[in-house]
């Protein structure tokens, strides 16, 4: 089913495969692009829109909430969060990570426009781009694993449920836990994924497999 057109407020996720170059000169991009497109394929639907080229995703929710209240707003959000949540936990299992950051404002999205040689996709607006910016370039530094909401322009009411924290005063992010399935579990998490770090990327992974099992 072809995805449609999209112009509005909304919640936009940008998803990367950690240590893609790596898997490439592993010979594993090939399996980790096959179970990261299955795994964005199976948690989209007539709410959640996606889009996949290489070793990147773009996940939206696909309603304008430019005149939603807060509830409905916390919906779309929590929505969003439990496809990401899916898509790491299917990944994950399979030895590959994923970062992820979310921002929300204003997102277009068009249809495949066809030309000799050539497909455009245009995709653009501060939603995309600020979500994009954050998993590149944001401070402090996404690590592997992580999924974090940028917290501009979104009240503080649609970020108040479970598994979503304020690491310190001083982030402009929440982080979403999705690896854990009780709330208890989290700083036990944190602290396992602080002591795996020295151990970098195989540390980390075992880390995410244990609390998300």
């Amino acid at each position: 089913m072809p995805l449609d057109n999209f112009y509005g407020q909304t919640f936009v996720a940008f998803i990367d495969i950690s240590g893609f170059k790596q898997l490439m000169k592993e010979g594993r991009a090939e399996g980790a692009l096959d179970i990261f497109y299955t795994a964005g394929y199976n948690n989209t639907n007539r709410e959640i829109g996606g889009i996949f080229v290489s070793d990147c995703g773009i996940l939206f929710w696909g309603n304008d909430l430019s005149s939603s209240s807060i509830p409905e707003k916390r919906h779309a959000l929590e929505s969003l969060l439990s496809s990401i949540r899916n898509i790491n936990h299917e990944m994950c299992h399979q030895d590959f990570i994923l970062t992820t950051s979310i921002a929300y404002g204003y997102f277009s999205f068009q249809e495949r426009i066809e030309t000799a040689y050539i497909r455009k996709n245009p995709i653009y607006g501060d939603a995309y781009l600020n979500s994009f910016l954050d998993n590149e370039n944001g401070t402090p530094k996404i690590q592997p694993g992580q999924c974090r909401i940028v917290t501009r322009d979104i009240p503080s009411e649609v970020l108040d449920f479970d598994f979503l924290k304020r690491r310190s005063s001083s982030d402009n992010h929440y982080y979403y836990y999705w690896m854990v399935n009780k709330e208890n579990d989290i700083r036990r998490f944190e602290e396992d994924y602080k002591d795996s770090y020295n151990l970098k990327y195989g540390g980390m992974r075992q880390a995410l497999q244990r609390y998300s099992q």
